[in-house]
């Protein structure tokens, strides 16, 4: 048997590994987990009564400056929940205030935007183009996933079957069945069309936004926006760095790297 025959007769042997390989990382990679966590949120919202609740999904919509794209939005004579999924395990740090919030699993922690900040631009974005009151307007965070949240959080941030409780809360109708019509029509009419092109679109938008950030810096300790400070005495007076916006609860310093500045 020549060496070709026996490579053929290994790959045969070994055949079924390959797409279970490939089932496996697909699992694990994040855009399964954000697809897997807005299917469950979905299932969730859907068992909320069709006559009185609507639920529109994956709903991207124009701004200003590019696309902001919406996990799902519930609208109802209560009002309208504007609702941000995360998919995340582990311990989860994080106040209303603070651009980024602090994902810690074992010794490992990560960085995330505040999703609170997050969805503020997806409210603001339907205040405009629906031009109804703020104030019917909700954002609402779910957390999807086996993560704890090791600090305070407000209300409108809950683990999944919160979000039922939290939309349950508002009884009273803020809006006629009519406005109600309208906002779903409205809503319809001015999201793009879902399909490659425009999540293409809206990834490069968010690169943008990424990239625009590179001058900032968060607080590797509490998560707090870091402010350029001046030494004032001693040997190294004049020189910058980064220093907490929470000080002087928190007293974190971090090297001013001239070259970022640029």
């Amino acid at each position: 048997m020549d060496i070709s025959n026996i490579i053929l007769n290994s790959i045969l042997q070994v055949w079924y590994i390959i797409p279970f390989l490939i089932l496996v990382a697909t699992l694990k990679s994040r855009w399964f987990k954000g697809i897997f966590g807005e299917f469950l949120v979905n299932k969730l919202l859907a068992s909320l009564p069709k006559t009185d609740y609507t639920l529109i999904k994956n709903v991207t919509l124009p701004t200003d400056d590019g696309t902001t794209q919406v996990d799902h939005i519930v609208v109802s004579k209560f009002g309208i929940f504007v609702i941000e999924t995360k998919n995340m395990k582990g311990w989860i740090f994080g106040s209303p205030h603070q651009k980024q919030w602090t994902q810690k699993i074992y010794r490992h922690t990560t960085k995330f935007q505040n999703p609170l900040h997050q969805n503020y631009k997806h409210v603001k974005t339907l205040e405009s183009v629906l031009g109804c009151n703020p104030e019917f307007i909700h954002s609402l965070i779910v957390f999807i996933g086996d993560s704890t949240f090791k600090t305070e959080m407000p209300d409108n941030v809950t683990y999944a079957r919160g979000c039922l409780n939290y939309i349950n809360r508002f009884n009273d109708a803020v809006m006629s069945n009519a406005e109600v019509d309208g906002i779903i029509e409205s809503l319809n009419a001015i999201k793009l069309r879902p399909g490659l092109v425009t999540d293409f679109k809206h990834r490069k938008h968010v690169q943008e936004i990424v990239a625009s950030k590179v001058n900032e810096q968060t607080c590797p300790r509490c998560g707090s926006d870091m402010i350029i400070r001046e030494t004032k005495r001693g040997a190294n007076a004049g020189q910058q760095f980064w220093g907490c916006s929470a000080f002087p609860k928190c007293r974190s310093v971090v090297k001013f790297d001239t070259t970022k500045a640029l």
